[in-house]
């Protein structure tokens, strides 16, 4: 059935305003991306292509410091936890320079909704840090990064359980290409000189645990663009800081929790001191480290809020050439030709969402000058009506 396309009143084309989405009804989150872009003004494209940058720019540091930290002594699994949210604290600053919410703004919710949001979105973010730090340390960069792309599959299945997004043949097809990249993988480990090197099982444990980490991550996206339509319904940037804020101290409090839970809180003295070119540079490192993630995320946020959680992802996967190529020539990762092939497809099931993206937006142009035609025609009828009268 042909989805209905529902002009979106709030918006207004501007990078500050409410990027209110129109109602799902089935109908695609593209589509309505490609509607809201068609009216909007060049400023929207260029605020919506500067979140592309931080996202892709964070991504790909932030996995090769957070490879860098193991290559160079770090073994914390719980401190390389810490250090994807552990950054927070800093969006404080960014939260006080922010101007507080227009007298238009809309309802704000009620604390005893988002505070069970924070605590719940909060716990999984710390839950999935902890199964990205694991998988890092067995897997190297390049085989890391093409696991985790099938974190695009997986958001196609919650987007459409919970976002109501369109499941399409092009989609079905991105879901199905990723999946077997990944499991190509999996079955080449052999070829991979990291493997060779960890105890058995351990490239198997991390392979999973990037897998598992990529569902939670795709079901956290479209939690958060539910929770922003759904209960925030506003999405401004202080709204984006705010929930990326305290979303992340929670998660942040998991790590520390869990740091100190497992006693590894006893090792960090050692393990900065062995580290290699010295303490100032673990402490570089993890910082750094912070940043990025922080940086990634709240671009990542912004662009579920302008856009979809599918987008977001989408942009996200455009890494995955980026840090496999910057793997080999920083860390001597190996670029097999088994890697090589699940690179490619990996990069064809990320153009089927391209390309479904592309006729989402042709198709809600074509729908928008079928409704200014029926406006025309329907003004002259009227005028007809009137002359006959």
């Amino acid at each position: 059935m042909t989805p209905t396309y529902k002009c979106n009143p709030r918006f207004t084309g501007t990078p500050e305003s409410e990027f209110g989405h129109a109602e799902n009804g089935g109908g695609s989150k593209a589509a309505d991306h490609g509607r809201r872009s068609a009216g909007g003004s060049v400023r929207w494209w260029l605020m919506v292509m500067l979140d592309m940058l931080v996202l892709l720019s964070g991504q790909t540091i932030a996995t090769l410091l957070g490879r860098l930290y193991y290559n160079s002594g770090g073994n914390s699994k719980w401190m390389a936890t810490l250090t994807v949210s552990g950054g927070s604290p800093l969006l404080a600053i960014l939260l006080l320079l922010t101007p507080p919410h227009s007298a238009g703004a809309g309802t704000q919710p009620p604390a005893s909704k988002m505070v069970p949001i924070y605590v719940g979105l909060g716990i999984l973010i710390g839950l999935d840090n902890l199964m990205y730090s694991y998988a890092l340390q067995y897997l190297p960069v390049s085989t890391f990064a093409l696991v985790a792309a099938t974190q695009l599959g997986f958001n196609s299945i919650t987007s459409r359980l919970i976002n109501k997004q369109r499941f399409t043949a092009l989609i079905a097809n991105s879901v199905v290409v990723l999946t077997f990249s990944a499991t190509l993988l999996g079955v080449g480990s052999s070829s991979d000189g990291t493997s060779s090197n960890l105890p058995h099982g351990k490239y198997t444990l991390g392979f999973i645990l990037t897998l598992c980490a990529s569902a939670v991550f795709a079901l956290i996206l479209s939690l958060l663009e539910v929770t922003f339509e759904k209960v925030v319904r506003t999405r401004t940037f202080r709204w984006v800081l705010r929930v990326q804020l305290y979303t992340n101290i929670v998660a942040s409090m998991v790590s520390v929790c869990g740091l100190f839970a497992s006693g590894e809180w006893r090792t960090i003295p050692g393990e900065m001191a062995a580290f290699k070119d010295g303490r100032a540079r673990y402490v570089a490192t993890l910082v750094g480290t912070a940043v990025s993630w922080q940086a990634m995320s709240v671009a990542t946020l912004r662009l579920i809020t302008r856009v979809s959680s599918l987008f977001a992802n989408v942009t996200g996967t455009v890494a995955l050439p980026l840090v496999p190529v910057f793997a080999v020539v920083l860390f001597g990762d190996k670029m097999s030709g088994i890697k090589a092939v699940a690179m490619l497809m990996a990069v064809w099931g990320f153009l089927s969402y391209v390309y479904q993206h592309y006729l989402d937006g042709r198709r809600a142009a074509m729908t928008k000058e079928a409704d200014a035609e029926c406006r025309v025609c329907a003004a002259r009828a009227g005028g007809e009506a009137v002359l006959h009268a």
